[in-house]
């Protein structure tokens, strides 16, 4: 089976494939299928944003496709920047000023927060498979760290003691949204084709 990612990026293209080599699945981008589609995320939810990507790729592609919606919610800011993490802030700000941007806009509030990441499959039968992952934590009073990309210098695992920017990439896997989302899509795929 070939599954069409809804994503330009090599890195989520990567991580997909590798959980879902041992199901025998092929992933490939979207651009791998002759489809370059840019899909306006206007949903108000994680959920809807994933199904609109993913369905959209696949009525394009006439494939089984792929996609996810991922992001940061914190407490103090009433769930913001949430499905606006990618533009929080504006179009002119890189990785940095959008997290200097939270940091300042979290002084004197309480700093939960947690990552979201929603992964959803639509198949060209109607079939829909979504799974949602989430990494509670806490926003950092200045960056540490400087893996990963993003929010990751300001998110703080109290558990580890680290920002996910200063976990190894399998030390990230093993606790972060995005990774307990792809095993939950992983265990729900396996059992659709069952």
């Amino acid at each position: 089976m070939k599954l069409v990612l809804a994503s330009k990026n090599p890195k989520k293209l990567a991580e997909l494939s590798t959980i879902l080599s041992g199901l025998g699945i092929e992933v490939c981008l979207q651009a791998d299928a002759g489809v370059d589609v840019e899909v306006e995320e206007t949903g108000a939810t994680f959920e809807e944003n994933s199904m609109l990507k993913a369905k959209a790729v696949m009525e394009a592609s006439g494939l089984p496709a792929v996609a996810d919606d991922s992001g940061l919610c914190c407490d103090g800011l009433n769930g913001a920047p949430g499905v606006y993490s990618a533009r929080y802030g504006g179009p002119g700000l890189d990785d940095a000023g959008r997290y200097r941007l939270l940091l300042e806009n979290l002084r004197g509030q309480t700093r939960a927060a947690k990552f979201v990441s929603v992964i959803t499959c639509c198949f060209p039968n109607g079939d829909v498979i979504t799974a949602r992952g989430e990494c509670p934590g806490t926003i950092a009073f200045a960056p540490q760290g400087s893996g990963g990309f993003g929010y990751d210098p300001v998110f703080f695992v109290p558990s580890l003691k680290k920002t996910f920017a200063q976990l190894s990439p399998e030390e990230k896997n093993a606790i972060s949204h995005r990774g307990k989302a792809l095993r939950a899509f992983a265990e729900k795929l396996e059992a659709y084709l069952g």
